[in-house]
């Protein structure tokens, strides 16, 4: 169908709905069950079935069932099925940590969908995009992201960026006339909005006519199906690394193998327990685990109000050391309420109003205020029962309920007055207007916005019921009221209008905006949130500095920052004014000592991201609006709003805080700092354990030893160990002083902090004690090998199930509770039933090659695993008792 060719009439006929009251739900399933879900088709995602047959695809892993298989062909069948069935329940174990990967990002995936407002059963509702059906009535505004294909129906200002498709960088400028012509491009159709595209200014109105695949969008959907795999820097260094140990594990491991063969063992013996070696020490699932240990974070951040867009950003929340956040609704509580009027010099306190037939409010300045703020506003007010309720912005809402307190309601003055045209606010402009026209046929332009932005657009100024030239003396006093409101942390907002001659609609803002007849200030104030105090005290402690960025007056940032412990006395404030003074270089000087940004348009953003970037910080930066998501995109992580961000925003930022709360800001760093150092805390177990492992058969071989864990052991070892333990780990919670360190480099290496040496040293410590209980054992009786190797066998599971206690910790194992983390206590516990379950069930022992353990021997097996832990946390209270 061609709907850019029809007129309004025949586009509700041909899509059989109706602009005022939009679809019903009814009608919406039907139609749902006719076209689909309103998304695009992705490509085919890889079955379960050959996700779980993929987990056997190691070169070392196929090399092991080969030997396995000679293993049966050769008649020892009991450790061939024993060995395959260790092998089949790692790959389960594998299967299901790649699964919950897999789910977990698809998660984030829809919770970062974009959002549509439709009319539904003459109800505006706000829903997920791919729930739009054709026929659905949607409104959009600047920084929405247009979620289907759209007939405009009504267009205010309205500009729509769509170089996604058409591959012109202006954006469109839209109208909703028909059009009519042979072939046009999609750049021509300036009466329809397309699936994907962003309103860059104004907003409008229209009528859903394609969804999904059938979307200018979904035609060209191979060209947008390919998803990249999400990797962070980490995961990439980690493949890196573990290239590398896979390469220093397979010559061990030769070693092994082929002193063991110098010194006489069986070659087939020795091959076999070589592979099982080689399987149980290299880390091939280490970049798997990080994955999952990632996604487990991010399932807790989404708990703490924050979603996390780019995984690469969990990594580089611990790096951050600035906060440039904006003021209001993320350091205030977004409740904007009138407190006091100025109008002729006169200031009304609004909180003294109990009667709307108080005197003050038949002023007629004040009243024109008051009326002229609810005229210029696009928020709605309701009385349900005795509860008003406004939907909207927060300061339109304020102005709203201003009026209504003094006994000035909208529902009638949308009787008296109708809305010609709109001039939409613009974080550049800092201003709105409405052309109104009254019953009496005059129309005239009202225009709200910054005080300091309308004296500048004023000619004149309403003073006492009279219109008086806005000389300097008048500027002065207005002024001077900007400061007393903004004195005593009010936000002030500016009220202005100008009759209009002649029928003709101005269409550009600058045309109206002019020549103005300033009326009052109406100061309204947003409460600090009462948990950010805590948030910016805790963020300093951390090493990060928090900025406020704002486009209030200066007086007003000013005061909510000194009470939020922002700004200090030795902190400077600068205002958008200075700012734009300023080179990116002349900033670098001075912003490290600046706290507090006023005044300042989303474009300044910018130029302090890079400042702040330039003087080597890791910057954090907020932000909800079109114009921010340069700024926000340029930081090193961007963060959008939730509840009053725009698509645009969402799209540009790598974190979305769903509550808006600066607060938000810090839970999120300190789960980004826990999330890294949990990663770190089982690379430091798993390679100490696959260290231990290695060198324990190395050094027997070397002392022409018989064999301490035979093929069987290794791999129970490497299944019993390193599965539920090392993913244990990854639920750790954050030390006690994990907000108290300062911010992590972003160059640092994972093995920085001390991290190698105490892999090398603990696995050096856990192969060694091994092999001394193996030895101990194995001389007190040289006839019975197998108990000998039941003992190295238990020391080695025991040893490594207490190290992983000491890795909950950077410090030592007696610094935190080792019942904290109940998963890991759980894990152990289950680890050790499964040691104990192949030692003493007589079924089980032929199959992994062990005797029974008696009891005094159990007391060299506990003592000999806890050396390694032990004997290092020891030296570490000794050198902290040395010291004090």
């Amino acid at each position: 169908m061609k709907y850019h060719e029809m007129e309004k009439s025949e586009i509700e006929q041909s899509l059989n709905t109706n602009v005022s009251n939009g679809l019903s739900s009814k009608i919406v399933e039907n139609r749902r069950k006719k076209f689909g879900w309103n998304e695009l088709s992705e490509g085919e995602k890889q079955s379960a079935i050959l996700l779980f047959f993929s987990q056997f695809k190691d070169f070392m892993v196929l090399v092991l069932l080969g030997a396995t298989l000679v293993s049966g062909l050769l008649g020892e069948y009991i450790d061939a099925i024993a060995i395959m069935a260790i092998v089949f329940l790692n790959g389960i174990l594998g299967f299901f940590q790649e699964r919950k990967a897999e789910k977990s990002l698809q998660a984030l995936k829809s919770l970062s969908a974009p959002q549509i407002l439709v009319m539904r059963n003459s109800v505006w509702e706000k829903t997920d995009s791919r729930e739009a059906v054709p026929g659905d009535i949607i409104k959009f505004a600047s920084g929405d992201k247009i979620g289907a294909d759209v007939r405009i129906l009504s267009a205010n200002n309205l500009e729509i960026e769509e170089s996604a498709l058409t591959g012109e960088s202006i954006p469109s400028v839209k109208t909703t006339h028909p059009i009519v012509g042979s072939n046009p491009t999609l750049g021509d159709l300036s009466n329809m909005a397309f699936m994907g595209t962003m309103v860059t200014r104004g907003n409008g109105l229209g009528v859903v006519t394609a969804t999904g695949m059938s979307t200018a969008m979904g035609k060209i959907a191979d060209m947008i199906q390919s998803v990249n795999a999400l990797i962070t820097p980490l995961q990439r260094k980690l493949e890196q690394l573990g290239k590398i140990l896979i390469t220093v594990a397979l010559v061990l491991t030769l070693l092994v193998v082929v002193a063991g063969i110098y010194h006489g063992h069986d070659a087939y013996t020795m091959f076999l327990a070589g592979v099982s070696l080689a399987v149980a020490a290299i880390p091939e699932g280490l970049p798997a685990i990080v994955t999952v240990a990632l996604s487990l974070g991010v399932q807790r951040m989404i708990r703490k109000n924050a979603i996390v867009r780019k995984l690469p950003a969990v990594e580089t929340l611990g790096c951050a050391s600035v906060i440039c956040s904006d003021k209001t609704g993320t350091m205030t509580q977004n409740k904007m309420t009138v407190t006091h009027l100025w109008s002729s010099g006169k200031t009304r306190d609004m909180t003294l109003v109990e009667d709307p037939t108080d005197k003050w409010t038949t002023d007629n300045e004040m009243k024109q205020l008051l009326t002229f703020g609810v005229l210029c506003n696009n928020s709605n007010i309701k009385v349900r029962e005795e509860e008003v309720v406004v939907d909207g912005d927060p300061t339109e809402a304020a102005l709203l309920m201003a009026a209504y307190q003094a006994g000035i309601q909208q529902n009638i003055l949308r009787q008296q007055f109708l809305i010609e045209k709109e001039y939409p606010f613009d974080s550049s402009r800092k201003m709105m207007s409405v052309i109104v026209k009254d019953n009496h046929g005059k129309r005239f332009v009202v225009t709200k916005g910054a005080p300091d932005v309308l004296i500048e657009k004023s000619e004149s100024i309403l003073w006492n019921g009279k219109q008086r030239l806005l000389n300097g003396q008048l500027i002065k006093e207005v002024e001077s009221a900007v400061d007393g409101l903004a004195g005593e942390a009010l936000r002030t907002i500016a009220v202005a209008y100008k009759p209009l001659q002649g029928n003709a609609l101005p269409q550009r803002e600058h045309e109206v905006e002019k020549g103005l007849t300033f009326i009052g200030l109406q100061g309204m104030i947003d409460p600090p949130r009462p948990e950010v105090k805590k948030a910016v005290e805790e963020c300093k402690e951390a090493g990060i500095k928090t900025v406020m960025i704002t486009g209030d007056h200066v007086a007003t940032a000013c005061a909510i920052a000194k009470q939020l412990g922002i700004l200090k006395e030795d902190d400077f404030v600068m205002d958008g004014q200075s700012l734009n003074k300023l080179t990116v270089e002349q900033l670098e000087e001075k912003v490290g000592h600046i706290s507090v940004f006023a005044r300042v348009t989303p474009e300044h953003k910018l130029k302090i991201v890079t400042a702040l970037q330039n003087q080597g910080h890791i910057v954090a930066m907020t932000g909800d609006g079109v114009n921010d998501a340069p700024a926000i995109k340029a930081a090193d992580i961007g963060i959008a709003m939730g509840i009053t961000g725009t698509d645009v925003a969402k799209e540009a930022s790598s974190l979305i805080l769903l509550d808006d709360n600066f607060a938000t800001i810090k839970a999120a760093i300190k789960e980004g700092r826990n999330i890294y150092e949990n990663i770190r805390k089982f690379i430091r177990y798993l390679l100490a354990s696959n260290v231990g492992e290695i060198l324990v058969m190395l050094f027997a071989m070397l002392m022409s030893l018989p064999l301490p864990l035979v093929p069987i052991q290794i791999l129970w070892v490497n299944l019993v160990t390193d599965g539920l333990p090392a993913m244990a780990l990854g639920l750790d919670q954050p030390e006690e002083n994990v907000m108290k360190r300062k911010p992590r480099h972003p160059k640092e290496g994972v093995f920085s902090r001390g991290l190698g040496w105490k892999i090398i040293s603990r696995g050096f410590l856990i192969g060694i004690v091994t092999l001394i209980a193996f030895i101990v054992v194995y001389y007190r009786d040289m006839s019975n090998l197998p108990y000998a190797q039941t003992i190295a066998f238990a020391t080695l599971v025991l040893a490594q199930l207490i190290h992983v206690f000491d890795c909950r910790s950077e410090i030592s194992v007696f610094s935190r509770n080792p019942f904290g983390n109940k998963y890991l206590v759980a894990a152990v516990v289950s680890s050790l039933a499964l040691l104990l379950v192949v030692i003493y069930v007589p079924a089980l022992q032929p199959i992994f090659h062990t005797v029974p353990i008696i009891l005094s021997d159990w007391l060299l097996v506990i003592g000999m695993s806890a050396i390694p832990t032990f004997l290092l946390a020891g030296t570490f209270i000794f050198r902290k008792k040395s010291n004090m």
